[in-house]
C-alpha cells in the first residue's frame, strides 16, 4: 500500500475511533439531565464514581504507554485526596485545592520516577508497591489534628454537595484526561512512549532521551491520578488511610486498562463503564461482587480479549487505536 493510499485509511480510522468517544460524551453529558426520578440521586452517583473510575484508568494507561508498569497509583490517589481534604480545612478554594494536589502529585511522581529510573518490569511495579505502603504509613502517622491519623478524616462536600453539578465537574476531568490521552496519540510522545515500550536500549539510539519521557508519563499520569483522588474525597465526605490507599485503588485501572483495551483512550472509558455497571449489578446479589468481577475480567481478558473490548469493535476495521 502506497503511503497515499494509507492516509485516507488511517484518516477514517481515526474518524470511527473518535465517533465512539464523541457518542459516550454526548450520552454522559445528557445524563444528569434526564427525567430519573426518585433514584435521581443513587444514578447520579453510579454516574459520577463511573467517570472518576475512567480518568482514574486513562491515567495509568497513560503510564503504561511507556512501558511502566506501576501500581503506585493508590499513592497518588490518596495523595490528591488528602492534600484536598487538608487544604479544604484550612479554607482554600476547592479550584485551588484541585490545582494542588494535581501539582503535588505529578512533584512527588517525578522523584520517585528519578529514584526507580534504573528499574523496569517487575521490579519498578514491586518499588512502586512499596511507595504506597509507605505513602500510607506515613499519611496514617501524621497528627491527628492535620491528617486525622488512622481514624480518617471528614472533608468538605464538593460544589455544596449538588449532586448534578458534582456530575458534571466529575466529567470535565474525564474530558481533560481523555485531551491528554489524545495529546500524547497524536504527537510525537506516542513515538517516543512506543519506542520505549518496545525497549529502552533502541530507544536511546533511536535518539529519545529515555529518562526525560518516563517521568513525562508519570508526571502526567500521577496528576491525573490526584484528580480522581480529589473527586473521590470531595464525594464521600469522609476519607481514612487503609480505604483511600488500598491496593484495590492501584489494581483497579490496571484491570479495567486490560478490560477496556491498552494503549487506547476508548477503551478505559469504555472499560470502566461496563465495569462500574456490573460491579453495582453484582452489589445487588453479592457483599463483595467487585472481587468477582475484577477476579472474572483479568480471567477472561487474559485468556480470550488480549486486546480487550476495543479488540472485539475494532474487528474487520483498520487499526486506528484512538
Amino acid at each position: 500500500m502506497t503511503a497515499r493510499a494509507a492516509t485516507p485509511t488511517r484518516n477514517r480510522a481515526k474518524r470511527w475511533s473518535l465517533g465512539p468517544l464523541a457518542a459516550f460524551f454526548a450520552l454522559a453529558l445528557a445524563f444528569p439531565f434526564l427525567p430519573l426520578g426518585d433514584r435521581t440521586e443513587y444514578l447520579l452517583q453510579i454516574g459520577y464514581f463511573t467517570l472518576v473510575a475512567g480518568t482514574l484508568a486513562l491515567s495509568w494507561d497513560i503510564l503504561a504507554r511507556s512501558g511502566q508498569l506501576s501500581l503506585a497509583h493508590a499513592a497518588f490517589y490518596g495523595i490528591g485526596a488528602y492534600t484536598f481534604a487538608i487544604l479544604s480545612k484550612a479554607g482554600v478554594a476547592w479550584p485551588l485545592g484541585l490545582l494542588a494536589a494535581a501539582a503535588l502529585a505529578a512533584l512527588i511522581s517525578v522523584i520517585l520516577g528519578a529514584v526507580a529510573s534504573r528499574l523496569s518490569g517487575m521490579y519498578f511495579a514491586i518499588a512502586t508497591l512499596a511507595f504506597t505502603e509507605v505513602t500510607r504509613t506515613v499519611v496514617q502517622n501524621l497528627p491527628e489534628s492535620f491528617a486525622g491519623g488512622p481514624t480518617g478524616l471528614l472533608v468538605p462536600a464538593l460544589l455544596g454537595g449538588n449532586s448534578r453539578a458534582q456530575y458534571l465537574l466529575a466529567l470535565g476531568i474525564l474530558v481533560l484526561a481523555v485531551l491528554v490521552s489524545l495529546t500524547v496519540r497524536l504527537t510525537r510522545l506516542h513515538a517516543a512512549f512506543s519506542a520505549i515500550r518496545q525497549g529502552e536500549d533502541v530507544a536511546r539510539v533511536l535518539g529519545v532521551n529515555v529518562v526525560r519521557y518516563k517521568l513525562l508519563a508519570f508526571a502526567i499520569s500521577s496528576a491525573l491520578a490526584a484528580a480522581a483522588g480529589v473527586l473521590y474525597a470531595g464525594k464521600t465526605f469522609f476519607i481514612n488511610p487503609g480505604d483511600t490507599f488500598s491496593i484495590a485503588t492501584s489494581i483497579a485501572p490496571l484491570t479495567t486498562s486490560i478490560f477496556g483495551g491498552l494503549y487506547t483512550t476508548l477503551g478505559p472509558v469504555l472499560g470502566a463503564t461496563v465495569l462500574r455497571v456490573a460491579e453495582e449489578l453484582l452489589h445487588s446479589q453479592f457483599k463483595s461482587g467487585y472481587l468477582i468481577v475484577y477476579g472474572l475480567v483479568l480471567i477472561i481478558s487474559i485468556l480470550w480479549l488480549p486486546r480487550g473490548l476495543m479488540g472485539l469493535l475494532r474487528r474487520g476495521r483498520t487499526d486506528g487505536d484512538l
